[in-house]
């Protein structure tokens, strides 16, 4: 062990004993108490560490840096490192969180394309090298504030049709050279190529024709007389089974293609930034009703609706919802009911959560229970309406431990 997490950072439970169990028995303590908070995630460590065991697996070559961004609670940070991953920070924030606990600088990325010089500099002083770019502007930036930087050149890997072409990042393969030799002039070290092709990774020749021009914009740094050792081929990986593509089929498509522009013998080392992957489906959360409207049924669109302020925002919306218990006996959660919408903390952008759902009669103080639930769900900050944050409480097996 290395020391970042210890028994004190989360709930050993036996082999067989769940999360869901471990949830089950929260929330029945929950129902006994006056004050009952809005809503909790229990979150399955265990989970996460088979997660990064078929990722060493499944790809070999390529060394995963977590994108603290997805996920940045304390307990995901400190099993990672444990675990011996790295990390792609965005910001001066997440460097700060992740080297709080003791991750030394040559584990962390700098990944944002675009950085405040401030951000920049606070890197520089806490030994943060590797970055990334895709402009002059940035480029230029770093020349002044990070003169230790090493740079890894964004190119846009992802040739379909966008809805705001103008809004992607990385540089276009005929822009590489003007960019490396900028790079040049200014005295910064240009290391290798990043990439993301987000969703398109899980078609083969999206990623094959991402590697091929990764492969050119390597050969221009080398004719430069650039060190080009580091490729970063970005995220997408799949975080739940029920994807379109499993994670161990997007792998073999990613070797094949790795073997056939980078092979292993080339020097180059592989790095990936992994985030729904890893947490997606080892968090859960619980949120209680705190507010009910019933809407007559002649309006238009809506049958009725229960009003659910979860305190916990997601990036998309939940894609199920089960009622688990209530707090009063005589309550039942098992009456059909009216056609139903949840409402997060009125005045945030993400206040709708769902409409249309299908679910049991639900009365004030009932819980909702929504898994999948570990990607871009855990608020950095306080939240709206004075709601308080989530807390986590962190389960592991002792067979995972």
């Amino acid at each position: 062990m290395n020391g970042y997490l210890t028994e004190s950072n989360f709930t050993m439970v036996e082999e067989g004993f769940t999360t869901r169990d471990l949830l089950e028995n929260l929330l029945a303590e929950l129902c006994q108490e006056r004050d009952q908070q809005a809503s909790f995630f229990v979150a399955d460590l265990g989970d996460i560490v088979q997660k990064h065991l078929r990722f060493l697996k499944a790809l070999p070559r390529v060394k995963p840096f977590f994108p603290v961004r997805c996920n940045g609670s304390e307990g995901v940070i400190r099993l990672l490192a444990e675990l011996g991953a790295s990390f792609a920070c965005a910001n001066k924030a997440e460097i700060s969180r992740v080297q709080s606990i003791g991750v030394p600088a040559d584990r962390i990325f700098y990944s944002s394309p675009c950085k405040q010089v401030a951000h920049i500099r606070y890197a520089a002083s806490q030994g943060v090298q590797l970055m990334t770019f895709d402009n002059e502007v940035e480029l230029s930036k770093v020349a002044r504030s990070h003169p230790h930087a090493r740079m890894l050149l964004g190119i846009a890997a992802d040739s379909s049709p966008s809805a705001h072409p103008s809004m992607r990042f990385g540089t276009t393969l005929e822009s590489c050279r003007y960019l490396l030799e900028a790079a040049k002039e200014q005295a910064v070290e240009v290391v290798g190529i990043s990439f993301h092709l987000g969703s398109h990774g899980l078609e083969p020749q999206a990623f094959a024709q991402a590697l091929a021009a990764a492969q050119m914009a390597f050969e221009m740094g080398t004719e430069m007389g650039y060190h080009m050792h580091l490729l970063d081929i970005g995220g997408g990986f799949p975080g739940t089974e029920d994807s379109r593509a499993r994670f161990e089929e997007m792998a073999a498509v990613i070797n094949s293609a790795l073997d056939s522009y980078f092979p292993e013998d080339c020097g180059v080392q592989v790095v990936a930034t992994p985030g729904r992957y890893y947490v997606t489906s080892a968090f859960t959360l619980a949120a209680s009703i705190t507010a009910r409207e019933e809407v007559a049924t002649e309006q238009p669109s809506s049958d009725g609706r229960a009003s659910c302020i979860t305190s916990a925002m997601a990036s998309t919306a939940p894609s199920a919802a089960s009622c688990l218990t209530a707090p009063a006996p005589g309550l039942s959660c098992t009456r059909p009911g009216p056609s139903t919408s949840l409402r997060g903390p009125a005045g945030h952008s993400d206040e709708r959560v769902a409409d249309g759902l299908d679910l049991p009669e639900l009365q004030v103080g009932d819980w909702l229970v929504f898994e999948d639930m570990g990607a871009y769900s855990i608020p950095s900050s306080s939240l709206p309406g004075g709601c308080p944050q989530p807390h986590v409480t962190y389960a592991m097996s002792r067979v995972a431990w």
